[in-house]
Parts: structure tokens; C-alpha cells; sequence
């Protein structure tokens, strides 16, 4: 149990250390919360909180990706109308 402890606690110093948006923090504190948990069953609980904080914030940056590509989608082809006429003309 202390191994747990010890890895969610070096986990979120890490992310406030590294000064990390709160979205990449708490995807980093949940996966060191996972990983920690399934390395402590394995017998290597501070790796397992590395690795789950690594997938975590993985995760969190894949989610935060996809949201901004899909608000850039709205108006997706609007701004190339005046550069596609010019071509056709010349």
C-alpha cells in the first residue's frame, strides 16, 4: 500500500513540477491510480505508476486532439472558395 501511495504522490509532484495543464495532470493521476494499482499486483507498483501517468497523459492529449480537430471541422472548406476560383480563371 505504501508503494501506491508513494507512486500517486510522486505522479502528481511530477505533474506539478513539470507545470502541466490540469487535463494532462489528471490524465497522468489517473494512470499512475491504475498503474500503480495493477504494478503493485505485479510486484513493481513505482513502474506501474510511471507507465500509467505516460498512457495516461497519452490519452488525455489524444482526447484533447480530437476535440480541436473536431471544432476546426465546422467550417472546414469555407476558406479556400476565393483560391479555388482564382485558379480556375487564370
Amino acid at each position: 500500500m505504501k508503494s501506491i501511495l508513494f507512486a500517486t504522490v510522486f505522479a502528481a509532484a511530477a505533474a506539478v513540477a513539470v507545470g502541466s495543464r490540469p487535463a494532462d495532470a489528471a490524465g497522468c493521476l489517473k494512470g499512475a491510480a491504475v498503474g500503480g494499482v495493477a504494478g503493485h499486483v505485479a510486484g513493481h507498483g513505482v513502474l506501474g505508476a510511471a507507465a500509467g501517468c505516460a498512457v495516461g497523459r497519452h490519452e488525455a492529449n489524444k482526447s484533447a486532439r480530437a476535440q480541436t480537430v473536431q471544432s476546426g471541422n465546422s467550417g472546414a472548406g469555407q476558406g479556400n472558395a476565393a483560391s479555388d476560383s482564382s485558379a480556375t480563371t487564370r
